[in-house]
């Protein structure tokens, strides 16, 4: 099964998607983004159901939340999504 990651450059507005996410009834998880995925070192992303990413990523803008990429993971790749 595929998943997606959506990516931000600190814990805090990590925190605040999770909350986002979770009030509108999706189940994501927080976690330290590997650090071969991201140039700019330390990272948080949030790992959510690849058919909730666009959702998420909207409602992410739409209440304020910066992030950074969103990403499509499968067990074999990785591949940035545009949304």
């Amino acid at each position: 099964m595929n998943n997606c990651l959506i990516t931000f450059r600190s814990v805090t507005p990590a925190q605040r998607g999770e909350g986002v996410l979770r009030r509108a009834g999706m189940d994501c998880a927080l976690q330290r983004t590997p650090r071969w995925m991201e140039e700019q070192g330390c990272g948080y992303s949030l790992r959510l159901r690849q058919v909730d990413g666009a959702r998420a990523a909207a409602l992410l803008r739409r209440n304020g939340i910066s992030f950074r990429k969103v990403y499509l993971q499968g067990e074999n790749f990785l591949e940035e999504l545009s949304v």
